[in-house]
């Protein structure tokens, strides 16, 4: 079992402030643009996110491991959440076996602790209650199955990889309704001055076409 510090004093709150002015596509044109890749492809919204909103902090990891212990034994997960910094988003891999780890009372759990959202590899659940909440849970597909007697936490604070993108802790995640996008902190100020660059030019452009330009010659931006 591995649970590493929880230190988010290195975080910068600057950059994460102005990405989120932009959208998961500003976002990932941008990575790509500087040669990066940071979708983590299958995850969608199962939350809720007001119309235009998007949520961006600081990656707290969670890593599953198949067990046949009974009983929910979710400590590593719950000591994840209960030392998350505020404005901080979950990142849990638990596609290690069937079960849904995340819905209603992790979710409130997180909600309260000041979590802006919880990104899961696997199912989740609970549905009807989590938009209830009012919280942004993303995960593969719902499903009512929990995890006692098929998997559990066993490591925080480690690395962990969803479609093929490693996440560590302190990680940027981004993420909206179109889908979750995970930025290398070492790249945070990079992405975002791409970002704004590529989000200056797409409002230019927005303005031009309800002016009534015609498309062929707003788009792309010289």
């Amino acid at each position: 079992m591995t649970t590493n510090k929880f230190d988010y004093s290195d975080t910068d709150w600057d950059a994460i402030e102005r990405l989120k002015k932009w959208y998961s596509g500003d976002i990932h044109d941008s990575m790509e643009h500087l040669g990066l890749w940071g979708y983590l492809g299958g995850i969608s919204l199962f939350g809720t996110l007001a119309p235009g909103e998007v949520v961006c902090g600081p990656a707290v990891t969670v890593l599953f491991e198949p067990s046949d212990r009974k009983g929910e034994p979710q400590d590593v997960y719950h000591n994840a959440i209960d030392n998350a910094p505020k404005g901080g988003i979950m990142v849990v891999d638990a596609s290690c076996a069937d079960g849904s780890c995340t819905g209603e009372l992790m979710s409130t759990g997180s909600k309260t602790r000041g979590l802006a959202a919880t990104i899961v590899n696997g199912t989740v659940r609970d549905l009807a209650q989590v938009r209830e909440l009012g919280y942004p849970l993303f995960g593969t597909h719902p499903s009512p199955v929990g995890v006692t007697g098929k998997k559990e936490p066993r490591h925080s604070q480690v690395p962990v990889t969803i479609a093929g993108v490693t996440i560590r802790s302190g990680d940027v995640i981004f993420a909206d309704i179109d889908g979750v996008v995970a930025l290398p902190k070492e790249q945070l100020v990079a992405i975002a001055d791409a970002a704004d660059e590529l989000g200056k030019n797409e409002q230019s452009a927005r303005d031009r076409l309800l002016t009534g330009e015609k498309l062929q010659s707003v788009w792309p931006a010289a």
